[in-house]
Parts: structure tokens; C-alpha cells; sequence
């Protein structure tokens, strides 16, 4: 019985464009009491691994927390799925404003203590006596209203691409840092002031409501759904938006733009941005804003050092990196003293500049793109601009069209106009070879060389 995953990212990234399906990005979250975490994500597992939905889910005996992505076809499906539990009969599925095929490439179910790390004791306070829950438009009008306290209860890195016209914005990294900051702030407002409160998707306002409750505070509402409920509601009932810029998401995409409004900076250049990358450096990778200028002039990375690493020999990396914190302990959320445009804490209404308006996305580009898997990148040569494959399946030959595919270099298409093989000029590559080509763009070793066939 499969309860874990068996595929890599590239190869599911593969099947789906293979399958040419249409998939749909959501989000939902339940608190229940879960008497067996285990069995409850193993048949979870089981029974969403047969329907090919991805994702990112945390269970806890305090309930479940999940971002996923699920094939069209198969959404009546998974929804049954849900209804098979009680707690889950009727919920509501937070379904992305921009749809990626690729938001998700693995299906990762994890037991935790908790569905969201807010470090309270829940055995203090009643978690079940919430606030008020608002719609968009009553949202909206209560935040006209001068006696309300409007509070971001996301984190740095989320609310400075985007965050609502007066809100709050604690200068914080997690969730657990901002309850106590919050209800300092807020000590002599507990009686005679509203406290509105959001976050992306409901799931943090659920417990902080209940808390703020306990501390006192009489009159505490929160945006039904988050931010991402809000969007498809102003979006349907052509109600103004209050939120301005970006509303940061924790998939690939790192954000879905909510406004035009650029109100953020590069935290390089300072230029108007708003995209969210991660450095490239394999022992760095921190979050942070960059524009498509630094982002070629820097190689994707934060600082001149990381850029000096990557260019090192792979062995070099692992070396400069044994001993240090590895997977999850070694992100960092965008505060760094090489960041000298970043911002955070109090931040500003004031949009800089307008995103230009998208171009129409044909969904199933990627899609028409025949392609087959050859390679993968071993070395990039800086100085002569010379990229180094080693061929694992079938062949190739000068003047076939290649993609190059990786998380940091994106995809880029090249026509192959002569090659090295094992060191010397030939015109046909086959498996086992090692060739090389000359490149205007770096790659690295998560890239994968794909030929294409159509």
C-alpha cells in the first residue's frame, strides 16, 4: 500500500503536462477533534493519491490545514472525499484567483502538534469562541467605520507586497510573534474600539479571534475566508477592493495579484516589484523581492557572496555548507543587511508604480510543448559561457530544439547549433554522453534538458 510519494518533482511536473488536464490550486482548513492523526492522513493519502490531487497538508488532533492542487476532472471526486467525514461536509475549498498547473508537485501529508504554530495553550481559553465572521462587503464597510482597528495577522514577507488600506502590519516572521505584539499594541482599544482582523485563507484568525477574545477584547470580527474569499466575492459582486497589491501564497507561484498596485520595492535596486524570489545559493535561499534586472545581473541571488558561491565548484558548495542547519532551517524570510530597500513593520498605502496588465494565458501552452526528458545539467562554465549536460536517454543531434527546465532558471528554449561530445566537436549525442554547449544564461544541476519533439 503506497502512503508516500514515489515520484520527483520533474517527474510529475512531466505526467501532468503529459496529461494535459486542466488543475485546479485550493486551499481549506478544519478544526475538529482528529482522535487518530495517523490513519486519518494515511487514508487521506490513499484515497487522494488515486484521484492524483497534490498538496501541502498538515492534521493534528485539532483538525486539518491544507493546500492543494486537484485535476478538474476529478474536483466532484475529491469533494466526496471531504464529505466522508463529518467535521468536512460542506466546507468551503478557497479556490485560487490564478490557476497553475504546476502549484504542487508532491502530495505531502504531515502529522504535527498543531495545524497552524500559534504557541498558545488551547487548554486556556475557549478556541470555540470565536469572532464575528464578515463577507467582503460587510468587511468593507465596517472598515469605514472610524472606530475600527484593522490588523494584518500575517507575517513580513506576506503583508509588504500586499495588506488592506490601514491595517496593522506587525514586523513579524510567524504567527506565534505577533499575537502577544498585537495585544500589547492594543491594551487601551479592548472596550470601545473594533478589532477586524484577517489573514490569507481564515485559518490564523480562527484561533487569534478566540484569543483576543479571552484577552478582553469585546467587539473582534474577522474576514470570513481570508484573503483569498475576499478576492472571488468583490470579484463577483463588483464590490471595491479594499486590499491593495499582492496577495502572497505559499506555492510556487508566491503570490497572486489581487490589484494593480505595486507597493513594494526591489530590495536590491529599489525599483517598484513585487515578484518574490528565492536565492539561489543552495545554502542561503532567502526570500526576498527582486526585479527582472537584478534578477539577470545578480544570477537570482541576494548578495554578491551567495553569487561568488554559485559559481563555485559543486564539492565547493557542499563543503561551505557541512555543519550548517539543512531543509526547512536553512530559509530565511527576507531580512538580511545585503537587502538595503527592505521594508517592514508600518508600511505605506501609497502605491509606486502599476503592474502592467497580463497578457491572455493560453493554459495549455506548456501543454502543447511535446517534449521528452534527455538530461540534466552537471556544470556551468561563467566565464566562457559554456553549460555542461550529461545525456541519460535517447538522443541528440545538432539543430534540434531543446527546453531547459528548472525551479531558478525557469524555461528556456534553445536551437542546438554545434556541441562537444566527450570533449570533442560531433554532430549526435547519445545516452551516456557528456556534452557541452555554449549558453547566454547560467544553469544549474536542479535544470533538466528536455528534447523537443513537436
Amino acid at each position: 500500500m503506497q502512503l508516500y510519494n514515489t515520484l520527483s518533482a520533474e517527474e510529475r511536473a512531466r505526467l501532468i503536462d503529459e496529461a494535459g488536464k486542466e488543475r485546479l490550486t485550493l486551499s481549506f482548513y478544519a478544526y475538529a477533534k482528529i482522535e487518530d492523526p495517523k490513519k486519518f492522513r494515511d487514508d487521506l493519502f490513499i484515497a487522494w493519491n488515486a484521484l492524483d490531487a497534490l498538496g501541502r497538508i498538515y492534521v493534528a488532533h485539532e483538525g486539518i490545514n491544507a493546500q492543494m492542487s486537484v485535476p478538474a476532472d476529478n474536483f466532484d471526486a475529491f469533494r466526496e472525499t471531504l464529505e466522508a467525514y463529518e467535521f468536512m461536509r460542506g466546507i468551503r475549498l478557497n479556490v485560487a484567483v490564478e490557476q497553475d498547473n504546476h502549484s504542487f508537485l508532491k502530495l505531502t501529508i504531515k502529522v504535527r502538534n498543531k495545524i497552524v504554530a500559534d504557541g498558545l495553550n488551547d487548554e486556556t481559553f475557549d478556541v470555540t469562541n470565536k469572532g464575528v465572521h464578515l463577507k467582503a462587503k460587510e468587511f468593507n464597510e465596517l472598515l469605514e467605520d472610524p472606530n475600527t482597528i484593522v490588523v494584518d495577522f500575517r507575517n513580513h514577507y506576506e503583508s509588504e507586497v500586499g495588506h488592506f488600506e490601514g491595517a496593522i502590519t506587525p514586523d513579524v516572521e510567524n504567527f506565534r510573534e505577533s499575537l502577544p505584539i498585537i495585544n500589547e499594541q492594543l491594551q487601551d482599544f479592548k472596550e470601545d474600539k473594533n478589532l477586524l482582523m484577517y489573514c490569507t485563507g481564515g485559518i490564523r484568525c480562527e484561533k487569534a479571534s478566540a484569543y483576543f477574545k479571552h484577552q478582553g477584547f469585546k467587539n473582534v470580527f474577522q474576514l470570513e475566508g481570508g484573503i483569498i474569499e475576499y478576492t472571488r466575492q468583490i470579484k463577483e459582486e463588483g464590490i471595491q477592493s479594499k486590499f491593495i497589491g499582492k496577495n502572497f501564497v505559499f506555492d510556487h507561484r508566491l503570490g497572486e495579484r489581487i490589484t494593480d498596485d505595486i507597493i513594494a520595492q526591489c530590495h536590491q535596486c529599489g525599483k517598484p516589484c513585487d515578484n518574490h524570489t528565492n536565492c539561489a545559493n543552495d545554502a542561503c535561499h532567502l526570500l526576498f523581492i527582486q526585479c527582472d534586472e537584478c534578477k539577470t545581473a545578480m544570477e537570482n541571488c541576494c548578495s554578491t557572496e551567495c553569487q561568488e558561491t554559485i559559481h563555485m565548484p559543486w564539492e565547493e558548495q557542499v563543503k561551505l555548507r557541512k555543519g550548517l542547519q539543512v531543509g526547512n532551517k536553512v530559509f530565511r524570510k527576507g531580512k538580511s543587511e545585503a537587502l538595503k530597500f527592505k521594508k517592514s513593520g508600518d508600511l505605506p498605502d501609497v502605491p509606486l508604480a502599476k503592474a502592467a496588465k497580463p497578457e491572455t494565458k493560453d493554459i495549455r501552452q506548456k501543454i502543447k510543448i511535446k517534449k521528452t526528458l534527455i538530461g540534466k545539467a552537471e556544470h556551468y562554465y561563467s566565464k566562457s559561457k559554456i553549460a555542461q549536460f550529461l545525456i541519460e536517454n535517447g538522443e541528440l543531434a545538432v539543430g534540434d530544439k531543446v527546453l531547459i527546465s528548472g525551479p531558478t532558471t525557469g524555461e528556456q528554449e534553445v536551437t542546438i547549433s554545434d556541441i562537444f561530445v566527450n570533449g570533442n566537436f560531433n554532430n549526435l549525442a547519445k545516452a551516456g554522453d557528456q556534452i557541452t554547449f555554449g549558453l547566454p544564461f547560467r544553469v544549474r544541476l536542479s535544470d533538466k534538458l528536455y528534447k523537443i519533439t513537436e
